[in-house]
């Protein structure tokens, strides 16, 4: 990830030359507790909603050195369930998958709705070497899995889980883009896969096509505030279609937002500061995110939730901020300049 051929480095190295964008900062809210590790370890989280009781909703976060770590919305840490090098995760309902290329495969997870206890249901190999990011998906009630390489190979799986024994994939259908990519999302309403090329920008697949060609949404350099890496990618569902795709421009220490529905138009271009009170440090370099537009305790309108490379320190002890999506809503509201 932080490893850039030498053409990929002159590239950056131009965009970030002419790119004069402002983001507009929103305060952090909370953090989860640090990883105590020292180096690259924190990734990518999502969000898991109690069906019943929100307040005991859940954070599930990569460590990329030991596996997936679980906090409560209070950032607390309530499980680490040690299965090796896990890089991006994603859930649907009860269920979560890590891309673990410790072991070439993908690693399941179920949440009982009961206790808010998270178990390892075991791993499903893959025949590509290093999976590194995931995103999981139920479209036309089947749920599938996508598994993105750092060759530019989207793998799309259809996934069957009895919600006991292994999760078992099939009916494999694949795409192919041009370099590295890592972070995807699954619209399941919409039938849209949104993926994001690091070093050249975000696309669309319709993924209920044939053919599932990707369609450029935006390119890094453009102006909007996309650069590279194109990171975390994510989605804020509002009611009827609406909604925002989230995306982290890294090496920018920012976030670009789109809408949801087509042609997915620039909206704004967000950065995370320090929590009002100041307890709460900035968050530079994020790699994955998550957005939840569920209503949450003191969080309404839901969350989105970001990896910090610098707790405040880069690489030392690396956690997760959690921002208020109230706040991400007044800069999306606010005039724009002309």
């Amino acid at each position: 990830m932080k490893m850039l051929p030498l053409l990929a480095l002159v590239m950056l190295a131009g965009a970030c030359a002419t790119d004069n964008v402002v983001a507009s900062q929103v305060p952090a809210f909370r953090e989860t507790v640090g990883m105590g590790s020292t180096g690259d370890a924190a990734d990518d989280p999502a969000v898991w909603v109690h069906p019943t009781d929100p307040a005991r909703s859940l954070i599930l976060g990569t460590n990329k050195d030991v596996g997936v770590y679980v906090y409560g919305l209070d950032g607390s840490e309530k499980q680490r369930l040690p299965v090796g090098l896990a890089n991006n995760i994603d859930l649907r309902g009860n269920l979560a998958v890590a891309s673990n290329d410790g072991v070439n495969a993908l690693s399941w997870f179920r949440i009982d709705p009961v206790t808010a206890v998270v178990t390892h249901a075991g791993d499903t190999k893959l025949a590509s070497v290093e999976p590194y990011g995931v995103c999981i998906g139920k479209m036309q009630n089947v749920l599938h899995a996508v598994v993105t390489y750092k060759t530019g190979l989207v793998e799309f799986w259809q996934v069957a889980d009895t919600g006991a024994g292994p999760v078992q994939l099939s009916n494999l259908r694949t795409i192919q883009l041009g370099s590295q990519l890592e972070g995807c999302v699954v619209d399941d309403e919409a039938g849209r896969l949104f993926i994001g090329e690091e070093n050249v920008g975000l696309w669309v697949v319709n993924v209920l096509s044939e053919d599932m060609t990707p369609v450029s949404i935006d390119k890094v350099g453009s102006g909007t505030g996309l650069v590279a890496d194109v990171e975390g990618v994510s989605l804020y569902l509002g009611k009827n279609g609406a909604g925002y795709l989230v995306a982290s421009a890294q090496t920018k220490d920012r976030y670009v937002i789109y809408d949801r529905q087509p042609p997915h138009a620039y909206r704004g271009v967000i950065s995370v500061g320090p929590s009002a009170d100041g307890k709460v440090d900035g968050v530079s370099h994020t790699d994955g995110l998550d957005v939840s537009s569920a209503p949450l305790p003191e969080f309404p309108a839901g969350i989105l939730v970001v990896q910090d490379d610098a707790n405040p320190v880069s690489e030392i002890d690396q956690n997760f901020k959690i921002v208020d999506w109230r706040e991400v809503e007044k800069v999306l509201a606010a005039p724009k300049a002309e």
